[in-house]
């Protein structure tokens, strides 16, 4: 997934919307960017209740894991942002049992 897709699912796993007017995401009625801020990453994983686990070269959420390279805190959004991205796309899926009740 590109990054927009990343927030547009992720953003969904938590209820946030996108600002046609401003040109970006908001959660609770303020910019939000989980790439960029660690503050808005952070939130994400608290509100989702997501595991993270560190280690010397990267960092796992879920089962996203992101190398660390050279900048360990973007790494760590990143992973955090997959793995909620993971979350929001399988709330938006129509599940397999529906569509065999309706066949």
């Amino acid at each position: 997934m590109n990054d927009k897709e990343l927030l547009e699912f992720a953003a969904k796993a938590v209820g946030g919307k996108w600002d046609e007017w401003c040109g970006f995401w908001t959660l609770d009625e303020e910019e939000w960017n989980p790439l960029t801020d660690d503050g808005d990453a952070l939130r994400l994983a608290v509100k989702l209740v997501l595991g993270i686990r560190f280690y010397i070269d990267g960092v796992g959420v879920g089962e996203s894991y992101e190398m660390n390279n050279a900048d360990p805190q973007a790494a760590t959004r990143r992973a955090i942002v997959r793995a909620a991205a993971e979350i929001g796309r399988a709330i938006t899926k129509p599940s397999q049992k529906r569509k065999k009740q309706n066949v």
